[in-house]
């Protein structure tokens, strides 16, 4: 970052600096300036599912390619187990419940388009501190971290309020109603949920009002108005669930505008794909960041016609190849632009696969290794430690496997110190600066903690334990998989955070991860003489750890959460929203 300075100081000094520059190392050379960043983001994706982190039948060459000349890391770690919270914690380089995006019930993500809960405004993401380093910056696919607060168009939370000067893509996420053709996915249980509240209230209103006439209840008409309104809003809310999911959810943004009100999924692929590209073409002459936040591989499984059938795992197995495929032709377009030695690519995945989406006896979710769990559960690590590639040719080492716990919150710092801009100091940042370990300076990872929570409830504590290479991992609380023994919560759909859904452990449950990686023999203090210190350590660095958290608003409360047609993004006249602005094209 000093670079351009030093040469315009003296007629002396820059002769001394050029010949100090001729004989730097390529990775000395390319570290002083501003790289590009092509972040590379899955949605859903287990880390069994790739190639070079030990599939063998769904192929993924081109996220092996990445690995191969590159650095691939085996300890990586999402901050939750879900789409928001993990997204919010990449973005901030924070855990989740620090921002409020992490939930104390069981709406654990942002449901709707037109609720008021996301990724806060005083929040700092790392693209806004690259924007105002000078960097152009893109999010093309998903976002999922809200839309607007009291207004359908004050895009509060909106990427281009974030830090993002360029954002094509869906402003919620991909679900099963997107896609005509298959069983709708939006949360049954709260629809129930919400129906419920509706004929109570209604009857509670009925109630009054019938009190009120007959003159048996003292009700003041004030009163019977809000509750009147109350009954409606939650009536549109449940019918609207049913009916108008497709049109209130499944749309795509360019920036500020909607362009498909209902996305049209048959060209979804091609379109993300087309604006990665174009940005990167557009943005080649200066330092750019890329986003690109995959729909694939989430439920419906959206997949072209070129890639249905090849695989050997169905639907999902084609989804993963045909995503793997766009990676390769990102990485071409970074080839062809003469940007490969200058570009810093990351691909990972928000959390772990999806062990219990299966329909009509097809399994459409995705595949965890050897790993317990998967998504939605907070501490197995099959929720949450996912694939972490790093490529950056002539700065990072080519065919490079680090076995140090890392996170998902460690490409804010990361990102931010290539840049040559600086982390907030007037906030917690939990992430570390991955360079010095990812280039062989540091032999260890800078994390001695990693807190796994599961919504705002702590389930587990990772401790790597330096000075003997330990890993050491104790689970507070587990979920009760059903049917028992099944490794997951298939009655259920999802495993819960809280209540009769899980077990809490008195002692927890402790494991050595570099020894049991599956987690399937828990330790005690009869068989292993460092139990009670180890138990007592990370207990110690739990009430740490909690001195550090502060009070926030609850961004996925009941109230922010709740579909709010004044909210609603529409294009067109509420609540005839409708429009094709792709195909007009």
């Amino acid at each position: 970052a000093s670079f351009p300075l030093l040469c315009f100081r003296s007629p002396l000094v820059t002769p001394l600096v050029f010949g100090l520059l001729l004989q730097a190392s390529p990775t000395q050379l390319s570290t002083i300036t501003q790289p590009n960043f092509v972040l590379l983001l899955a949605d859903d994706l287990g880390i069994g599912d790739v190639g070079c982190y030990g599939n063998d039948t769904i192929r993924t060459p081109n996220i092996d390619r990445l690995a191969k000349e590159g650095v691939k890391l085996t300890q990586h770690i999402a901050a939750a187990p879900l789409c928001t919270p993990s997204r919010a914690a990449f973005l901030t380089g924070r855990y989740p419940l620090r921002s409020g995006m992490d939930a104390t019930n069981n709406y654990r993500v942002i449901f709707w388009n037109a609720g008021s809960g996301g990724l806060p405004p005083n929040e700092t993401t790392f693209a806004k501190v690259l924007q105002q380093q000078g960097y152009s910056t893109g999010l093309i696919g998903k976002w999922h971290q809200g839309v607007n607060c009291e207004s359908r168009n004050d895009h509060c939370h909106h990427p281009l309020k974030h830090g993002f000067d360029y954002f094509y893509g869906m402003p919620f996420t991909l679900i099963s109603d997107c896609q005509p053709t298959e069983t709708p996915e939006m949360d049954r249980a709260f629809r129930r949920k919400l129906w419920l509240s509706t004929q109570m209230i209604g009857l509670l209103t009925l109630t009054a009002v019938l009190g009120r006439l007959t003159g048996l209840i003292s009700v003041h008409w004030k009163t019977l108005t809000c509750l009147a309104a109350f009954s409606l809003l939650f009536f549109l809310s449940w019918f609207s669930s049913y009916g108008f999911v497709q049109y209130w959810n499944c749309i795509m943004m360019r920036n500020h505008g909607i362009t498909e009100q209902p996305m049209v999924t048959d060209r979804t692929t091609s379109l993300i794909l087309r604006e990665s590209i174009s940005f990167i073409e557009r943005n080649k002459h200066k330092p750019f960041l890329l986003f690109l936040s995959f729909l694939h591989s989430h439920t419906p499984l959206l997949t072209t016609e070129k890639f249905l059938g090849r695989s050997r795992h169905g639907l999902y197995g084609d989804n993963v190849e045909e995503m793997d495929w766009m990676v390769g032709q990102v990485l071409d377009a970074i080839d062809k632009e003469g940007l490969k030695d200058t570009t810093l690519v990351y691909f990972a995945s928000d959390h772990g696969g999806w062990l219990e989406r299966q329909e009509g006896g097809r399994q459409l979710g995705g595949w965890n290794g050897i790993y317990k769990g998967g998504k939605a559960m907070g501490g197995w690590e099959g929720g949450i430690r996912v694939p972490g590639i790093f490529r950056w040719p002539g700065v990072l080492p080519a065919g490079t496997i680090i076995d140090e716990p890392t996170s998902l919150m460690d490409i804010y710092p990361t990102v931010v110190h290539l840049a040559g801009g600086a982390v907030p100091q007037n906030r917690v940042i939990d992430g570390r600066d991955l360079l010095p370990l990812l280039q062989g300076a540091v032999v260890h990872s800078e994390h001695e903690f990693l807190f796994h929570y599961c919504g705002v409830h702590l389930h587990a504590v990772r401790w790597h334990q330096k000075d003997t290479g330990a890993v050491w991992k104790a689970h507070y609380v587990t979920p009760i998989f059903s049917p028992p023994g099944a490794g997951a919560c298939y009655h259920r759909g999802f495993c819960p955070c809280f209540g009769e859904g899980v077990t809490h452990h008195d002692p927890p449950l402790l494991f050595e991860l570099l020894q049991d990686p599956s987690e399937a023999k828990p330790l005690s203090a009869d068989t292993e003489p460092l139990f009670d210190t180890v138990i007592r350590k990370i207990g110690r660095a739990i009430e740490e750890h909690r001195r550090t958290l502060t009070p926030v608003p609850e961004q996925l409360s009941v109230s922010n959460v709740v579909w709010k047609p004044w909210l609603q993004p529409c294009c067109g006249t509420f609540p005839f929203c409708w429009c094709d602005k792709e195909g007009d094209n």
